[in-house]
């Protein structure tokens, strides 16, 4: 599985072993969901960026700052200082920020709303100093972010890989603008947007626009990791077992076939049965089908406008209502089972499980450098059954797997076995 800036994700005994730490992360007190097995699930889907395709997290969070620094610098005219960053400085990007628009404030928030941690750009504020500031209540803007909002224009949450680096230069963006004024209003965030959007855009990768994606398409060794064999043999199994596989990422087209090529092999597409592109989550899954049509696609253009999904294919947007009803008549169920691996609380496991009643797998890729455990092939059992002890043959409504479980294990070693796991 994957981690990648542009992606991060809780990836992977059924389908995974479950290392102590990852429960770990739930915190104390986490309920314990209800469980399901894989074999019981017609339909697997998957993420791509740093779920399937897992990033080499230095290199791409290096490439992503500059992608955004350079913009800032040369198009909207800050300090060239901002180029050159030192290496303890990316201490600092951690998944789960909350930048305060308003006055240039980087939180960490407890689950209540309460202020963990808070820093004023990089400088990081000591315990007397966030309770004076915040208190002991909850933060102004909290209730504002359950359930899909989690952007505003008074906040912004850097929750994956591909936009975490921006937070490192926000935050020196905040020191070098309090160097002359420190009690200016900051006014920084559209020139921000700017340089995602340069990046990022639909056009950018055919149009060699921006930094990264020209960059990645010279080199992309330097940034993406292979899918191990085990995995490849893995996903190959499932299907010859009479499983839908599906890819579904917010990724546009081009970008994706790159990254499955490199990733996979110029036979990826074998394996999917539906390959859908930028996806928009957690759109895909909250929002209604007349606002969210699918779109055939040519040559990675998006073509026509879809009134429903009637086969599988290469689509564009999209929404999960119309999917599902294709699933029901490729599987010739009137409700079948859909499990989703993703590696966004927000836009993947939150989402899906939330509004369309999947079962979500999280990859999580801060578990990496944990101990995982794994069956060996002969301990494991068939894909197209239940284990023998059948209690023990299944994975929870929210599992949180590491990154290099589905490396290290072998292929059928993730259709039986126990899984620890924690509910969100």
């Amino acid at each position: 599985a994957a981690a990648g800036s542009g992606s991060r994700k809780a990836r992977r005994r059924a389908a995974v072993s479950f290392p102590e730490s990852a429960r770990r992360v739930c915190g104390r007190g986490a309920a314990m969901a209800q469980s399901f097995s894989l074999a019981d699930c017609e339909v697997i889907a998957f993420d791509l960026d740093h779920t399937l395709c897992r990033y080499n997290l230095v290199e791409s969070s290096q490439l992503i700052y500059e992608s955004f620094a350079q913009y800032m610098v040369a198009e909207k005219g800050y300090d060239k200082e901002l180029l050159n960053v030192p290496p303890e400085s990316w201490d600092f990007c951690c998944k789960g920020l909350v930048l305060d628009l308003e006055d240039g404030s980087f939180l960490k928030l407890a689950q209540d709303g309460t202020v963990l941690r808070a820093s004023h750009g990089t400088k990081h504020m000591t315990s007397e100093e966030i309770l004076e500031k915040y208190g002991r209540r909850e933060w102004r803007h909290f209730k504002t972010m359950s359930g899909m909002v989690s952007r505003s224009a008074k906040y912004y949450v850097f929750d994956n890989y591909f936009d975490l680096p921006g937070a490192l230069l926000c935050a020196r963006i905040v020191d070098s603008l309090n160097q002359h004024n420190a009690s200016q209003k900051y006014d920084f965030w559209k020139d921000m947007v700017a340089a995602i959007q340069h990046n990022y855009k639909t056009s950018a990768f055919k149009e060699n626009c921006g930094t990264y994606f020209p960059e990645v398409k010279r080199n992309p060794d330097k940034y993406m990791q292979s899918c191990p064999e085990s995995v490849k043999k893995w996903l190959r199994k499932l299907k010859d077992n009479g499983k839908i596989l599906l890819l579904i990422t917010s990724s546009h087209s081009d970008y994706c076939r790159l990254v499955c090529e490199h990733i996979l092999g110029n036979d990826f597409a074998e394996l999917f049965g539906i390959v859908i592109t930028n996806a928009l989550k957690p759109g895909f899954f909250s929002q209604p089908p007349n606002q969210r049509p699918f779109w055939t696609l040519e040559n990675d253009e998006e073509q026509e406008a879809l009134p429903s999904l009637d086969k599988p294919g290469w689509y564009s947007q999209g929404n999960s209502s119309h999917l599902y009803q294709l699933l029901k008549k490729m599987t010739g169920k009137l409700e079948p089972k859909v499990v989703y691996f993703g590696d966004s609380m927000h836009s993947d496991i939150f989402s899906a499980r939330h509004y369309s009643n999947w079962e979500t797998v999280l990859i999580l890729e801060e578990l990496r450098g944990d101990t995982i455990m794994a069956f060996s092939e002969t301990e494991a059992e068939p894909i197209g059954k239940k284990g023998k002890y059948e209690p023990e043959d299944y994975v929870t409504k929210c599992t949180v797997l590491h990154p290099s479980s589905m490396e290290s294990c072998d292929a059928s070693a993730w259709t039986s076995s126990q899984t620890s796991s924690c509910h969100f």
